[in-house]
């Protein structure tokens, strides 16, 4: 049974907040705001649950999901070595609507898709989002929505495309973005913007100390 839970209410969100709790932790999916558009979410360490997030979202192994952090010390154990640039962009953006692709830690043994020994992580920049993640620990998110059609902005909007497939959803009013996170690609010899968001290329080369037109993927 699906329940949606109203976060602006206090009583409410404490005991959604319970809900998702148990839900994630009993391999279910989970629907929940975040800064930028809503996220289903999953257990980063509980393999089953992401191939159900995969296949809620009607998404292929190709297509990776990324990981929500609850702190920006998180990261430390998660990657196989913090890459030149992302200790700066972390202060600079976290929390927010930056997400840093990273090779990942080699002992990790979580299955996202085909990321090829990489992970995308984010701290995102809302109360709710991140005090699950402090409950749960890292999370397997995505955009809240059926592959190819729009990300969600409201708890409404997720629900009537993934519908009973999550077991809970935090409903806590428009994302205040509205659009999802910047990607920047720190795996390789030089940072790459792989997505345009709300975090403008002019940002990110100024805190980096670059010209903006190197980052350009």
């Amino acid at each position: 049974m699906t329940d949606v839970f109203d976060c602006a209410d206090p009583d409410r969100r404490s005991d959604g907040i319970a809900s998702a709790v148990g839900a994630l932790k009993g391999g279910r999916l989970v629907v929940m705001p975040t800064d930028t558009v809503y996220g289903i979410a999953a257990d980063a360490f509980d393999n089953s649950a992401v191939a159900a997030l995969l296949a809620a979202k009607g998404r292929g192994r190709d297509m990776p999901v990324g990981v929500l952090v609850g702190s920006w010390h998180t990261i430390e154990g998660l990657v196989y070595t913090m890459p030149d640039g992302a200790r700066q962009l972390i202060r600079a953006f976290w929390p927010g609507a930056l997400s840093l692709v990273v090779a990942q830690a080699p002992s990790l043994h979580w299955d996202l898709g085909d990321a090829r020994g990489t992970v995308m992580l984010r701290m995102p920049l809302h109360p709710v989002a991140i005090e699950l993640l402090r409950e749960v620990g890292p999370m397997a998110v995505s955009s809240a929505n059926v592959s190819g059609r729009s990300a969600a902005v409201t708890a409404e909007e997720a629900r009537n495309q993934l519908g009973d497939l999550v077991d809970v959803y935090l409903d806590a009013g428009r994302c205040e973005q509205g659009t999802a996170s910047t990607i920047v690609d720190l795996t390789g010899a030089a940072p790459r913007i792989l997505r345009a968001g709300p975090v403008s290329v002019e940002r990110i080369a100024e805190v980096l100390g670059t010209d903006p037109g190197s980052l350009i993927a």
